[in-house]
């Protein structure tokens, strides 16, 4: 993965620290972004002051953050946290991260030894943000070396609070996505998430394994993050998986959890994509059966599953189903500020869902503005907005109001007509 370059921050004193809300968060989100996109337009003195000294301030909530992750109360480790994960989600903390690299790994790893439940989860979330704000490179590669052994270690332990093995199965993915460099270490990691995974494959006489839906997530988890290291391994490497696994994963459609079958199909369709990518001829020998399944799936009327269930899940296997059968894919744009972005495969879909899980609303923030996630989605140099531009693109409350009131009537009105050309089916 390239390396992450974007450097953010300035050097402050440490002083009082008071709690970190989302309100702060989107205000420095907000001054954040307008000095990224014109930053050597200063409306005038007092403007460039009050935001030097909103950045001061918001670096001593840092500072003051970083220390109470050692504190002896376990809620204020935790809010510690998760005021750093929010904090990192919304805004480009490069060079104040950097030069703290060692010490808030040190805390993860603290957090993740001696912490339990919800504590040892926001460590594990938080490890993940720290490699995005890093990069691809030495500091998140040894940020990783420090961190792999713990997460392997609850990953492997039953006993462990199973949330935070669910947690760790993701972070632990995504960390290894941005961080490893050794394409035999991704290996091992796809090992320890086949370990977990595999243990929900329906027997050959097609009767599932008893799972609670607790141990279920953590098994799709762990196929999820299984599916993202798909996307960086070598060709060698896929041909094995294909002929190991790509038999065997049908089997997990089977599952009683609506969240483990719809996994697993997006797992099958990534397998097909990547597979015909390196060849075009590429044929399976269990096809027209997996299409049936998935057929199954796509129109699945079970009246013992939820409705809502059911709907989420025939929306996701009508695309896997073309997928499979046509090599096809249902494209989406994502927009953030001036620029915008096409999800046109399954690889870039499970690489995008990966990121937004943990950077969530900020995610096209960082789209904007983060060097590494722009170089994984091939998006260029960060973009320069003028503030002139910047006041060209904002649409008044009111226009927007005239805008989702003009949607909603020719919302209405086509529904209308639609509801009008429904045939009433009645007794005869």
């Amino acid at each position: 993965m390239p390396r992450g370059k974007k450097k953010n921050g300035r050097g402050a004193q440490h002083g009082n620290v008071q709690p970190f809300s989302d309100e702060d968060a989107s205000i420095e989100t907000l001054s954040h972004c307008s000095s990224f996109s014109d930053a050597t337009s200063v409306a005038d003195e007092g403007g460039e002051a009050s935001e030097d000294a909103a950045q001061e301030d918001f670096q001593y909530k840092l500072k003051g953050f970083i220390d109470s992750t050692v504190d002896k109360s376990a809620k204020t480790r935790q809010g510690a946290l998760d005021g750093l994960k929010t904090a990192m989600a919304t805004r480009i903390l490069y060079e104040f991260i950097s030069e703290r690299r060692m010490t808030i790994t040190d805390s993860i790893e603290r957090c993740l030894k001696k912490g339990k439940g919800d504590e040892q989860r926001a460590a594990a979330s938080l490890a993940c943000l720290l490699c995005i704000q890093l990069g691809s490179g030495i500091e998140s590669e040894e940020v990783l070396k420090t961190l792999k052994p713990v997460f392997k270690n609850i990953l492997a332990d039953g006993s462990a609070n199973i949330q935070a093995r669910q947690a760790v199965a993701t972070s632990l993915g995504l960390c290894t996505l941005v961080a490893e460099d050794d394409i035999l270490d991704v290996h091992s990691t796809m090992e320890c998430f086949e370990n977990l995974f595999t243990r929900s494959y329906a027997k050959v006489d097609g009767t599932c394994p008893s799972v609670n839906l607790q141990t279920s997530q953590l098994h799709t988890n762990a196929l999820l993050s299984w599916a993202l290291l798909l996307t960086i391994c070598t060709a060698n490497q896929l041909k094995d998986i294909l002929r190991k696994h790509l038999p065997k994963l049908p089997r997990l459609l089977e599952s009683e959890d609506v969240n483990m079958r719809i996994a697993a199909g997006e797992t099958i369709a990534l397998l097909f994509e990547l597979a015909r990518d390196m060849d075009s001829d590429f044929d399976f020998d269990d096809w027209e059966e997996l299409c049936d399944k998935l057929n199954a799936l796509a129109t699945d009327c079970n009246k013992h599953r939820a409705k809502t269930d059911k709907k989420k899940q025939r929306s996701v296997f009508r695309d896997v189903l073309k997928a499979v059968e046509e090599g096809d894919f249902q494209s989406e744009t994502i927009r953030f500020g001036t620029e915008r972005m096409t999800i046109d495969s399954w690889v870039r879909k499970r690489t995008y869902d990966a990121f937004r899980e943990f950077v969530g609303s900020g995610m096209n923030y960082h789209l904007q503005a983060n060097e590494f996630i722009r170089d994984v989605f091939e998006l260029g140099p960060p973009m320069l907005v003028d503030s002139a531009t910047m006041k060209a693109m904002k649409i008044s409350r009111f226009e927007r109001h005239l805008h989702n009131s003009a949607a909603f009537k020719a919302r209405t009105k086509a529904r209308s007509k639609f509801r009008d050309k429904r045939v009433d089916v009645g007794e005869f």
